[in-house]
């Protein structure tokens, strides 16, 4: 078995698609830019080649999460939901001002309030797949979630990762 597989944040990913030059099996070659970790033979060539860092390396198998008293955790998903309605609300005003610097400035809070959600959400236990709370979460997004979440996607996640906590 091998010891880990490229993952590509499509987030940070610039498109300059130097991973396609270098992946010696083809695995960063796809329709929906997600690397085929079935092909991904964990050389970290592409991750090497990358010049926007959106390619990283995930080990095979994941450390248990660390363990998240309950008040902490539900407090950090609160902190975490409360970041994702300013970014919302910061990108749509964005959209509706008039002016190009305040166009910038909403954007920019809009970015920040996302990178913090991202971190309270990573200490919070919510970024490990892994983990429980992920598992709750996704579990819980299936039945109440936005009309464009990934149901299917949540499903294969759920039932190929395994609660290590």
């Amino acid at each position: 078995m091998k010891k880990r597989f490229a993952v590509r944040n499509l987030r940070l990913c610039t498109k300059d698609c130097l991973c396609l030059y270098v992946c010696p099996t083809g695995a960063t070659d796809t329709e929906n830019s997600i690397i085929d970790t079935d092909k991904c033979i964990g050389c970290g060539v592409c991750m090497d080649a990358c010049p926007s860092g959106a390619i990283s390396m995930m080990p095979s198998s994941l450390p248990a999460q660390q363990k998240k008293n309950d008040k902490v955790a539900s407090n950090m998903k609160a902190l975490a939901y409360a970041k994702a309605e300013e970014e919302k609300n910061a990108f749509r005003l964005s959209s509706e001002v008039e002016g190009e610097g305040l166009k910038r400035l909403l954007k920019a809070i809009g970015k920040s309030s996302r990178l913090s959600g991202e971190d309270i959400l990573r200490e919070g236990g919510y970024m490990l797949i892994q983990s429980r709370n992920v598992h709750e979460l996704l579990s819980s997004l299936k039945t109440d979630s936005p009309s464009d979440f990934p149901i299917k996607e949540a499903e294969e996640l759920l039932s190929g990762i395994n609660v290590n906590d």
